[in-house]
């Protein structure tokens, strides 16, 4: 399978962040042969908040966001410039936001947080499988 990549900066304001989650979620959803709706909602959803999260938190410097689809796994990262690791968990009932991470937890295969020279990079990987061949599908599949 052919690799698939993006990566593009993100200027640290909220109209930025709305532009950055839909031009993510653009690209990804071009390269929806090798990833099923159901993957496209959710890694447009965790795009999302891991955009969202930079922004919010670490606004006053560089941040970019990135995909990349190979045959094994979908990485989403979002790097900036903030040293400060997010902290998973939930927030109080009454609380309005917080729960982002929390989200990404739940829906990612694997997540993290790693600290790089000039900052952080939060990650949210995702399992897939390469499309069937049509010498591979059952006769049920086949068009």
């Amino acid at each position: 399978m052919e690799v698939h990549q993006v990566r593009f900066p993100v200027s640290g304001t909220p109209g930025a962040a709305t532009a950055a989650r839909q031009q993510l979620a653009g690209v990804i959803r071009t390269w929806n042969a090798f990833l099923g709706p159901e993957l496209l909602d959710t890694a447009e959803l965790v795009a999302a908040e891991l955009i969202t999260n930079a922004v919010r938190h670490a606004g006053h410097g560089p941040i970019s966001a990135g995909a990349r689809l190979s045959d094994v796994r979908l990485l989403i990262e979002v790097t900036d410039t903030s040293p400060d690791l997010p902290q998973v968990g939930l927030p109080d009932t009454d609380e309005e936001g917080g729960r982002g991470l929390f989200l990404v937890a739940a829906l990612a295969d694997r997540h993290g947080f790693d600290q790089v020279p000039r900052g952080k990079r939060c990650w949210a990987e995702f399992e897939v499988s390469a499309p069937l061949q049509p010498s591979q599908r059952s006769p049920l599949q086949r068009s």
